[in-house]
């Protein structure tokens, strides 16, 4: 069709070829045998990184949401000689 790769011919006008690239043909190709455990696996090394941010926000959360409520009751000693 025209010569080696680098040495192609340019004079070939009209010819139109077409052909399946490797990676389209099987697009699917392991997915459940490698593209599931290895998600997985990526999800499970992640885990020290998210989970302990993720419980000290949430205690901290939870301290700030209790002290609000306690802050806004109020103190029954002020009121003990009002009448």
């Amino acid at each position: 069709m025209g010569g080696e790769l680098g040495n192609l011919k340019s004079d070939i006008r009209g010819v139109i070829t077409t052909k399946l690239s490797p990676f389209e043909q099987k697009a699917f190709h392991g997915i459940i045998s490698h593209g599931v455990p290895n998600s997985i696996k990526r999800t499970l090394s992640n885990v020290p990184f998210i989970v302990p941010p993720m419980i000290i926000g949430y205690l901290v959360y939870d301290w700030a949401v209790t002290e609000h409520h306690h802050s806004l009751r109020k103190n029954p000693a002020d009121f003990a000689n009002d009448e």
